[in-house]
């Protein structure tokens, strides 16, 4: 990825964003690509591949030998049922679910009869299941997980003393990006500290220049400022709440004529 050797000012034109992440199929960021005459790519610098199954036996873990699961997203559902069917296990139709959010909820209906099975389900954080966990104190709980962990769902099963294993199920890891090697963005988006280390595994001379940086979020700065590149674009704040407003505030300063 190439960058020309102009200093990086504050404010310069935008023609080209690369938004870090999945195409997604609606968007505000088309409306703000017709609306400004932009060119808005999006590659994901970040992807999930699955734990092989013999890499999974090495950790002795059976999930047939617990009585209930704990759903954090739905890359966990994914391969938790992925790793049951390559393992020849026959989920008992007593196993408990507890998924963080509804939307995770409704995902597990891809994989089970919904009415007929125990799932207890919270608002967003794991907090929520609180009730939940102490009414089911006497059961064993499986956390499927990526290689990243669950750090504050694990404290705070730790902290109200619920029964549980962890298992790697599955692992985020830098995308390839090398056809983008000698491709220019007026801005790069950032969503995650993944993201910066995808950028850097991809790319070890990446040099800003004239790239201004957009990031989301304090540990996608902290992580875009540990590289000692500038951040020209930053959200949430009080005046733009999603990265979109961020852009388009600067973009109607950028391409003032």
């Amino acid at each position: 990825m190439s960058a020309s050797n102009a200093e990086v000012k504050k404010y310069k034109k935008v023609k080209t964003i690369l938004i870090s992440q999945p195409k997604p199929e609606r968007s505000p960021y088309y409306t703000l690509e017709q609306k400004y005459g932009l060119k808005i790519d999006f590659r994901p610098f970040i992807h999930v591949e699955g734990v092989t199954e013999k890499e999974f036996r090495k950790n002795r873990i059976r999930p047939d030998e617990y009585t209930a699961v704990i759903f954090t997203s739905r890359n966990a559902i994914e391969h938790y049922f992925r790793m049951c069917e390559e393992m020849r296990i026959k989920i008992s139709q007593d196993m408990k679910y507890f998924c963080l959010s509804e939307a995770i909820a409704r995902y597990l209906q891809k994989f089970i009869v919904y009415r007929k099975r125990k799932v207890f389900v919270g608002k967003r954080n794991i907090e929520d299941l609180a009730n939940y966990f102490n009414k089911h104190k006497s059961e064993k709980f499986l956390l499927p997980c990526s290689n990243l962990g669950a750090k504050p769902v694990v404290e705070f099963l730790e902290k109200i003393g619920v029964n549980y294993q962890e298992a790697m199920m599955y692992r985020t890891v830098s995308s390839d990006l090398s056809d983008l090697r000698d491709i220019f963005y007026d801005v790069l988006v950032f969503f995650s500290p993944l993201g910066i280390k995808s950028l850097y595994e991809n790319f070890p001379d990446f040099k800003q220049n004239d790239t201004r940086i957009a990031v989301y979020g304090s540990s996608t700065s902290a992580a875009v400022e540990e590289r000692g590149l500038t951040i020209n674009i930053a959200a949430p704040s009080p005046e733009t709440p999603s990265m979109t407003m961020a852009l388009e505030k600067y973009i109607q300063e950028a391409n003032k004529k």
